[in-house]
């Protein structure tokens, strides 16, 4: 069951990153529009979490400047969640596999 919003921190552990680089994302990046509660604090939303994973992907794993990697959302940002769904896929089953290795 996931939860409906996350906080600063929650998102900041989630992708192993600090919160002023979510902050910063989130300025560079049309595509985050995280809630604020009404001390100012940032609620993000399953859709923030799932552009997160995008720009995450796009600018830690595969090395894009920021601008290269707003050009590529714009271009081609459903072939990049279905990439990101089987590399999820992928790392759950490879987890699974290695927790029955132990077991063995």
């Amino acid at each position: 069951m996931q939860k409906l919003y996350y906080t600063m921190g929650e998102v900041a552990r989630m992708f192993e990153v600090n919160a002023s680089l979510i902050r910063f994302w989130e300025k560079e990046f049309d595509i985050i529009n995280p809630k604020k509660s009404k001390k100012g604090n940032r609620l993000f939303t399953n859709e923030d979490i799932d552009n997160l994973k995008i720009i995450y992907h796009l600018v830690k794993e595969k090395g894009f400047t920021l601008k290269g990697a707003k050009d590529e959302i714009r271009q081609s940002r459903k072939e990049i969640e279905e990439r990101i769904a089987l590399i999820t896929t992928m790392e759950k089953t490879r987890s699974f596999l290695l927790n029955i290795r132990e077991k063995l």
